[in-house]
């Protein structure tokens, strides 16, 4: 089982990104081979459909696509953004689902399992974000399991190495990950 984990965060101290490596490490726990991305490193223009046509797919946004379509599993890592998911990763998700020639609309998340995961300054833990990041997934075809790992308070939340301080987070990740690999083999079985 291949997961690929990134977080809808480009700041490079963001507690979004200590929690996506927290979150790779407690999958290798469950069982995964673990790609642990930055979107940093796939910078792509405001989806455009002029461009597309013109153009086509953006060369970083082609790359991405390709790393999504090579593994069984996701984890994102969201920060929320007044009450939602950051344009970031609206954007990575507008552009790889493009088609590619001959390829159904939405194929590169059709089959997917994906676990999600917010670290937010404020009690509820970016829980209203996660909602709406769940309701775009589930409508282009994404599995994403019922835990989902709200980390509230965050900036107490992680040690001078970024890893989770509190029980209650590493218990609720580790059991999360759990949850998605049994998910992802649920997946992988019944598509053999």
């Amino acid at each position: 089982m291949k997961a690929l984990v990134f977080a809808g965060s480009t700041r490079a101290d963001s507690f979004n990104k200590k929690l996506a490596r927290d979150a790779a490490e407690a999958l290798r726990g469950a069982g995964f081979e673990v790609t642990l991305a930055d979107l940093r490193d796939f910078p792509m223009p405001l989806y455009d459909g002029d461009v597309e046509n013109a153009q086509g797919l953006p060369e970083r946004a082609r790359a991405f696509k390709e790393l999504v379509r090579g593994h069984d599993a996701l984890a994102i890592a969201s920060p929320e953004y007044n009450g939602s998911f950051p344009a970031v990763v609206k954007n990575v998700v507008d552009w790889i689902s493009r088609p590619g020639a001959g390829e159904p609309h939405l194929a590169v998340f059709r089959g997917k399992q994906a676990m999600l995961l917010s670290a937010s300054p404020g009690a509820s833990g970016g829980r209203r974000g996660l909602r709406h990041l769940r309701e775009l997934l589930e409508m282009i075809g994404v599995h994403v399991i019922g835990a989902q790992v709200p980390v509230a308070k965050s900036p107490e939340a992680f040690g001078a190495n970024g890893e989770l301080l509190r029980t209650d987070d590493r218990e609720a990740l580790r059991n999360a990950a759990e949850e998605l690999a049994l998910a992802t083999r649920a997946s992988t079985l019944a598509a053999a």
